[in-house]
């Protein structure tokens, strides 16, 4: 009960402040310089609308994609790129099968993460 209180609570507080207006009028400047820059003006707005969803369920950042954004956008696409985002002392206490199952994960993960950096950098304004 107290967590439905506390969220509407808070959605009051964003009706208070003009959040929505402020959010509204952000997409749209964002919107026009995409269209101006020939990009695709609703994808933009979807990144947007994506990032306030996010910020209003109180969603922390993804660790494992902060780093792979990290790792490309100092390094660029590189071909050890799951040998870098290793963790070492994790990776040197399993065992064979253990191994080759946590690089498969990792490997996975990296591929979504790396999807996930090319939309944004995509429709980055």
């Amino acid at each position: 009960m107290e967590d439905i209180k506390s969220a509407a609570r808070r959605a009051k507080r964003r009706l208070k402040t003009g959040y929505w207006a402020k959010c509204k009028q952000s997409a749209d400047i964002t919107a026009r310089k995409a269209q101006e820059k020939g990009l695709n003006e609703g994808k933009v707005k979807s990144g947007i609308y994506q990032k306030v969803r996010s910020d209003i369920r109180g969603e922390k950042p993804d660790e494992f994609y902060l780093k792979v954004k990290e790792l490309l956008d100092t390094y660029g696409e590189v071909s050890d790129a799951i040998g870098r985002l290793t963790d070492r002392q994790y990776f040197d206490s399993l065992t064979y099968e253990e191994r080759v199952r946590y690089t498969l994960e990792l490997s996975e993960k990296y591929l979504k993460a790396l999807e996930r950096y090319r939309r944004e950098k995509e429709t980055e304004v």
